[in-house]
């Protein structure tokens, strides 16, 4: 059996040619070139981090924060329709009762007007016609819920009474209202004013 010569290694058997001192000698022409690197690529082909477009999760979370910024503008938008709803409302309350209020005290007026109008007539019958419309405003403003307060010989209340004086009256129990200048009007939360009034002086 006869074998084939080998062929002698045509690297070894070329010549070498000398390389002058300090020259860099050229590549062979057996041994690989450099080259730029690979791209970054993953085990199985497909591409790695660095390839164009994004991932499906930053996909998700910018869709999530779209969906939040739109919720966070609309939930905007309904608290400012909500605001200006509540002035309108607000106001158009005020002028109801604004109305209900001078409506009430219009027959008030009317009662002044007439005794105006027969003020030389009767002296006697003036002054009996002007303490009627006092009486008739006094109702009304109780049924607006401002009770009027003129009482005396009440104890001192400090959150209804005003003292303007301090008087000796041998007849008061000391710590009384003797004497009401001014009317109060309301109570509590619901006051308008408390009553002026003098007090007797303790011993």
């Amino acid at each position: 059996m006869s074998s084939r010569p080998q062929e002698p290694d045509r690297a070894a058997s070329e010549p070498v040619e000398p390389v002058p001192e300090g020259a860099v000698r050229p590549p062979r022409g057996d041994l690989p070139q450099p080259g730029p690197p690979p791209r970054p690529e993953a085990a199985n082909g497909e591409p790695g981090p660095d390839a164009a477009g994004p991932t499906p999760a930053e996909d998700e979370y910018t869709t999530a924060i779209q969906e939040l910024e739109d919720r966070w503008r609309r939930a905007l938008a309904d608290l400012d329709n909500l605001r200006k709803r509540h002035a309108r409302e607000l106001e158009r309350e005020r002028t109801v009762e604004r109305s209900r209020t001078a409506a009430a005290f219009l027959p008030v007026l009317d009662n002044l007007e007439l005794a105006l109008a027969h003020a030389g007539a009767d002296p006697g019958a003036i002054v009996e016609g002007v303490r009627t419309v006092r009486d008739q405003a006094v109702n009304v403003l109780e049924l607006l819920g401002y009770p009027r307060h003129a009482e005396t010989g009440v104890a001192f209340d400090p959150a209804r009474h005003e003292v303007v004086g301090v008087v000796q009256d041998p007849d008061a129990p000391p710590g009384t209202v003797v004497e009401v200048l001014r009317p109060g009007y309301g109570d509590g939360e619901r006051q308008l004013r408390p009553a002026a009034v003098t007090v007797a002086k303790r011993e």
